[in-house]
């Protein structure tokens, strides 16, 4: 298969690319270190390894569209990180347009070349929905938060693939569980110096997936033609703040009796911290449907595959 990533050098990106490579596909990677249309051929990874291609996310499309031809599909996993800095306007600004502006320009790549791509999949993520302590499927209509709009405005870019005759999928993924990057290492310190334990009450649901299965869940989604429309990324167990962080603590063998109060997050993080303290309680209705199998649905099972026995 031809497989085509923006965003495929990162936390997420960049282990799908390399599963992909390993299996001897043709892997494209979209990134910014290029010249717009220039390419580099990278042999270290897989057979026959992974290319990537300049482009320039600012709406429009460009040299680079030539690399979405003959794709099956087209994976955009484009944005800047939503790292716990204070949110200020032209923070907020930019990690907009990062999203909105590169879905832009490759539903105009997609819109441009003769032979389209047969599936467009895009990313979202959870903060679609308003917060809630209530299972909530793809079904739930969105928040009125800043990520909820985000969100929405995003998805809303990537659907116009569909008049290209497009399957487009969107991602609506939660906390993504992997000891080498995301959220976990942040939330793992204070547990290494016995101080951890739940955000705030604790009484919050948490949504989550191991990274091992959102990287199975997009290939899954790929070669699962009857997927379309939003898909919640998430297992079918999301659990409390305070479940979280006593599984947390038992795979790290430390306590976890102190929890991180709530105004401090808040001062420290800002309107960030708000969101780390939203519950969240998305349930994967469309991937359980269609006979997704996770190998992690347990917050425990998780975590022992991520720190050990």
């Amino acid at each position: 298969m031809k497989i085509v990533i923006a965003g495929g050098t990162g936390f997420l990106g960049g282990p799908l690319a390399e599963t992909y490579a390993e299996e001897g596909h043709d892997v494209r990677v979209l990134t910014r270190s290029l010249m717009s249309g220039d390419t580099r051929h990278d042999p270290g990874t897989g057979m026959p390894g992974i290319t990537k291609v300049g482009w320039k996310p600012d709406g429009s499309s460009g040299p680079w569209a030539t690399t979405l031809e003959s794709a099956d599909a087209v994976i955009n996993l484009a944005g800047q990180s939503l790292s716990a800095k204070r949110w200020t306007a032209s923070l907020k600004a930019r990690l907009r347009d990062s999203r909105v502006l590169a879905t832009r320009s490759l539903c105009k790549a997609l819109a441009s070349v003769g032979s389209r791509p047969q599936t467009f999949i895009s990313g979202s993520g959870i903060d679609y929905y308003a917060p809630s302590d209530q299972p909530v499927t793809e079904r739930e209509p969105a928040g009125a938060s800043f990520l909820a709009k985000l969100c929405v405005d995003w998805e809303q870019e990537a659907r116009h693939a569909e008049a290209a005759g497009v399957r487009v999928v969107l991602l609506r993924t939660a906390i993504v569980l992997e000891r080498s990057g995301g959220a976990l290492p942040e939330l793992t310190r204070p547990f290494k110096f016995f101080v951890g334990g739940p955000i705030g009450g604790g009484s919050q649901y948490v949504s989550w997936i191991h990274r091992l299965d959102w990287v199975e869940m997009v290939r899954w989604i790929v070669q699962t033609p009857a997927v379309s429309g939003p898909v919640n990324v998430s297992t079918p167990h999301p659990v409390t703040s305070r479940h979280f962080a006593r599984a947390l603590g038992h795979a790290m063998r430390r306590p976890s009796l102190i929890p991180a109060p709530s105004f401090a997050l808040k001062i420290v993080a800002g309107e960030f911290g708000e969101y780390l303290l939203a519950s969240h309680r998305a349930i994967p209705t469309c991937a359980q449907q269609q006979g997704y199998h996770f190998r992690y649905p347990e917050i425990e099972i998780a975590f022992r595959g991520l720190f050990g026995e």
